[in-house]
């Protein structure tokens, strides 16, 4: 649900009575669609156990250094630095132990020349310290606190050897966290060591979406002669909520231009952004570019890709709201394809989240892989080790853009790009992992 003048309308006409119009180049089409993408305004405030998966609205500054005092990154004995000039005629340098220092339990003493304190792992650094020699670099040292004295050989530290200084991590007053940071489980932790309970975020994401077809069944329902049940739906479902956005699930939506037309303006007045599947190609039943003109405009409607050649793309509006509308091929894999390649990045950035694109691995292909040249294609992969221990992706098999059970065997999708031909075994080629996404 966007306020129509926040997009840049920058399209003339629309694209959906031009079949004979020019396939875009994916990244002609992941242009368009940038041009077209501003991050939503609204924030709010969380408190830290419901910041998970949320992106930040503002920076989070650092109240404390971290850490917070000089302290130590070994179990061992803390001294002055000075001392390591001092050799006895054996060559070992030798000092009394004056007392210990814990986590948490600071030694509270003084520490003169010739002397030192057995230290724990985090503990702060005694004043006048500011080494550490571990313990097992010490000839008679030993964590019991029946020793008096510990020695060593002055070639088996250095100077600030061990000890980390106070606000080595982090300095007070500094960005922990940037704007536009997708919280993590590190960032949890993070942010509960500097003592920060509630952070700011953006408002989640509303997208809307449903199936379209005479011919799709919900679960549950009984599969009429020539009917088959509605994947796609819950595809969409399950990378949307990895995305974690608010969602708006229509349903099915019949193949008639009225039904369409409903089921647009109801979405464009309750989300942001809304995705469907099918009905975006030449068949006699396929409406969704119609009904996008008739509310909008249509972008584009074809990309030089396989899977995922017809997507349509543009703004809808209805009653003084406005949403981007991803209109995804009917194809299981395509929609998938589509969505990973053209729209995720734009939540992302509607988000207000870092938006780049997704990691490539680059390894050898075990198979050969028959490719056009001058057309984007992605293909399902299965990476693995060969005998000797090196990456290698195989294709799944039969790569039909309705084979949805490749995607479940698949844990990567393997990416020819437009001026790749054939591939031979052996060739290596990018790749995309499934883990990892969000």
């Amino acid at each position: 649900m966007t306020d129509p003048s926040t997009i840049p309308l920058q399209i003339t006409g629309n694209r959906s009575d031009m079949p004979d119009s020019p396939d875009l180049s994916v990244a002609q089409a992941q242009q368009m669609i940038a041009t077209l993408v501003k991050p939503i305004q609204d924030s709010e405030t969380v408190s830290i156990h419901g910041a998970l998966n949320r992106v930040l609205a503002a920076d989070i500054i650092s109240p404390i250094n971290v850490p917070a005092h000089d302290n130590s990154a070994m179990d061992g004995f803390a001294f002055r630095a000075a001392e390591l000039v001092k050799r006895s005629d054996s060559g070992h340098i030798r000092l009394k132990i004056v007392g210990s220092a814990y986590a948490g339990r600071p030694f509270q003493g003084s520490v003169a020349a010739g002397e030192c304190v057995r230290i724990n792992t985090g503990s702060v650094m005694p004043a006048d310290c500011d080494t550490v020699i571990p313990l097992e670099a010490t000839i008679d040292g030993s964590a019991s606190s029946v020793n008096t004295e510990v020695s060593f050989t002055s070639d088996s530290i250095k100077s600030g050897a061990n000890c980390r200084r106070a606000g080595e991590d982090l300095r007070a007053g500094s960005a922990a966290l940037k704007r536009g940071k997708i919280i993590r489980p590190a960032d949890l932790g993070l942010l509960a060591s500097l003592g920060v309970a509630a952070l700011p975020v953006q408002r989640r994401l509303r997208v809307a979406f449903f199936s379209t077809g005479d011919e799709l069944r919900s679960i549950g329902e009984a599969l009429d002669p020539g009917c088959v049940y509605d994947s796609n739906r819950y595809t969409l479902f399950g990378m949307l909520k990895r995305l974690d956005c608010d969602l708006l699930d229509l349903g099915v939506i019949k193949d008639k231009p009225a039904a369409l037309e409903t089921a647009f303006r109801h979405a464009a007045e309750h989300a942001d952004v809304i995705i469907t599947s099918g009905g975006v190609s030449h068949g006699g039943a396929d409406y969704t570019r119609d009904v996008m003109a008739q509310l909008g405009q249509v972008a584009f409607w074809k990309i030089n890709m396989r899977p995922g050649r017809p997507m349509a793309f543009g703004p809808i509006h209805s009653n003084g709201k406005s949403a981007l509308l991803f209109g995804l091929p009917g194809n299981p894999v395509a929609v998938m394809i589509t969505f990973y390649f053209m729209v995720r990045a734009a939540l992302l950035h509607m988000m207000g989240a870092d938006a780049r694109p997704l990691p490539l691995l680059r390894v050898k292909s075990h198979d050969d892989i028959r490719k056009k040249l001058g057309r984007s294609e992605y293909q399902r992969g299965i990476l693995s080790h060969d005998a000797d221990g090196r990456q290698q992706v195989r294709i799944t098999g039969a790569q039909g853009s309705g084979i949805l059970r490749s995607m479940s065997e698949a844990n990567c999708m393997v990416v020819l790009h437009e001026q790749q031909g054939n591939i031979a075994a052996g060739d290596e080629v990018d790749v995309v992992l499934f883990d990892g996404l969000i």
